[in-house]
């Protein structure tokens, strides 16, 4: 939409211009009309709902991801632990072999026990910690219960039955 020009603005206000001829009612009732049609046509929808239902599941074929493979929290761990496992292993293995051929008493037997004892050593640990762990949880809680006035304990207890279509609870206390 656009403003007036200054000469309608001045024909308006009872001045002729005479560079520019006067219009008819008509023709400026016809301009505003146009005017406002081009407006309200520009005005267009701002946003679209989809409303049709998503699938389930997509088409496309699964992918694999770079890294590790997907498992559960109980298998990464045990993984983790198996890798760095091997990897200890492996370095006690390499330091025992290098401090057996620097000191030239490389005999199988000697080999067999500075091979075999960090690792018998390692697994005892691993397995004494496991079991404290163990013991730890599986205790049951301590609960400390302090009072000021005389306690009265009810060993009371309840056996409810329900019966009927329409359910009617029937609750019956035990006798002491």
């Amino acid at each position: 939409m656009s403003l007036p020009e200054p000469y309608q603005q001045q024909t308006q206000a009872g001045q002729t211009t005479s560079d520019k001829p006067a219009e008819s009612a008509n023709d400026q009732a016809q301009k505003l009309i146009s005017a406002v049609n081009e407006a309200l046509a520009a005005q267009q929808a701002t946003s679209y709902r989809d409303d049709t239902p998503l699938p389930a599941v997509g088409t496309a074929a699964p992918v694999p991801q770079p890294g590790r493979p997907p498992m559960s929290q109980r298998a990464t761990d045990a993984s983790a632990l198996m890798l760095s496992g091997g990897v200890t292993t492996a370095l006690v293995g390499g330091t025992a072999s290098l401090v057996m051929v620097a000191s030239g008493s490389a005999d199988p037997v000697v080999c067999a026990i500075v091979v075999g004892a960090p690792t018998a050593l390692v697994l005892a640990l691993g397995r004494l910690v496991g079991r404290a762990k163990a013991a730890v949880e599986s205790a049951p809680p301590t609960h400390h219960h302090h009072y000021n006035e005389p306690v009265t304990q009810d060993h009371r207890s309840t056996h409810t039955q329900t019966r009927g279509v329409w359910a009617k609870t029937n609750n019956q206390q035990a006798p002491r």
